[in-house]
């Protein structure tokens, strides 16, 4: 990534390469992960442990479609960004197909001139009254 912007591309199109190691590269060694049901681990070998049975197994005919909300820099070498993750899951799944929509923060800096995700946390889309999955209108962010 050249510059924090890239993120949501670059963790796109790792993701639908199913290519842990690309996934695990946009990393650095001791970034955080927070997965969409809270699952919280520390350092890089242990995000791509988290999802690598998932992409063999229920996620291996996913795909995902990310949209970049905003960026904000703090500093010259940290940004926060913000975007929009639309998972879509096949077959492969017990639940069927079927999409699910996140909303993703991720904190990134540079270190010897190269940006990587420090910490990422994401946020399904949920009614708070019912816990019912929410799809966001695909025009309005």
């Amino acid at each position: 990534m050249e510059r924090p912007e890239d993120a949501p591309h670059a963790f796109q199109a790792a993701w639908n390469r199913h290519d842990m190691r690309a996934l695990g590269a946009l990393f650095h060694p001791d970034a955080t992960f927070v997965n969409r049901f809270g699952h919280y681990v520390r350092g890089v070998e242990a995000i791509v442990e988290m999802h690598t049975p998932i992409h063999a197994g229920i996620y291996r005919d996913s795909t995902l479609e990310n949209e970049r909300i905003d960026t904000t820099a703090i500093g010259t070498d940290a940004a926060v960004v913000h975007f929009w993750s639309r998972l879509t899951v096949g077959e492969a799944h017990p639940a069927g197909p079927h999409a699910v929509d996140t909303l993703i923060l991720a904190v990134l800096t540079r270190r010897a001139g190269e940006w990587r995700i420090q910490a990422l946390e994401n946020v399904t889309l949920t009614n708070p009254r019912t816990g019912e999955v929410v799809l966001r209108d695909e025009r309005r962010a």
